[in-house]
C-alpha cells in the first residue's frame, strides 16, 4: 500500500471518534457531515460493506424508523437509510448493545485531519461553534445599574 493512502482501519478509527465526539458536541452537525461523507466515498470504492437494517433505538416523532449498518475496517456505524436499501438488505431488528466497537487512542483533531486528507478537504479550521457567553447577549437587566435594596444609602 502506497505511503500517501490510509488503510480502512485508520478511517474506521478516525470515523469512530468522529462519531463518539459528534454524539455529545453541541453543534455535531460538521461532525455528522464528515461521517457521511466519508461514508459515501468509502461505499463507492468498495472499502466499506452495508451489512443491512436495524431498527432506530431514536423515534422520530414517535414513529420507527431504521438505520443502515455499515462494516468499515471492522467498526461498525449507523447512517440513516435510503429507500433502495429496505429491497436490497435484510432487516436485522433490534440493535444488539452487547456489542461494542473497539476504542481506537486518537485525537479528534487527528481523526479529523485524517478524514479531510481521505476526502480531498480544506483543512481550515471548521466552523467554530457558538460560544455560550452571557455578556454578548444585552438585556434589560443587565444594563441596569440598581444597588441591591440592602446597600443603598439611608435617607
Amino acid at each position: 500500500m502506497r505511503e500517501n493512502q490510509t488503510s480502512s482501519r485508520e478511517l474506521a478509527e478516525s470515523l469512530f471518534i468522529v462519531n463518539r465526539h459528534a454524539k455529545t458536541a453541541p453543534e455535531p452537525k460538521h461532525l455528522y457531515e464528515i461521517k457521511k461523507s466519508t461514508i459515501t466515498k468509502l461505499l463507492q470504492e468498495r472499502k466499506a460493506k452495508k451489512i443491512g437494517l436495524h431498527f432506530s433505538d431514536h423515534p422520530k416523532l414517535s414513529k420507527q424508523h431504521s438505520t443502515l449498518l455499515i462494516e468499515v475496517g471492522g467498526y461498525y456505524f449507523h447512517i440513516p437509510a435510503e429507500k433502495k436499501d429496505f429491497n436490497q438488505l435484510k432487516h436485522l431488528g433490534k440493535v444488539d448493545h452487547s456489542y461494542r466497537n473497539p476504542k481506537p487512542k486518537l485525537s479528534l483533531a487527528k481523526a479529523k485531519r485524517t478524514l479531510y486528507k481521505y476526502l480531498g478537504w480544506d483543512q481550515r479550521k471548521s466552523p467554530a461553534p457558538h460560544s455560550l457567553s452571557y455578556r454578548s447577549h444585552t438585556s434589560m437587566l443587565g444594563q441596569q445599574h440598581i444597588t441591591p435594596w440592602n446597600q443603598r444609602p439611608k435617607r
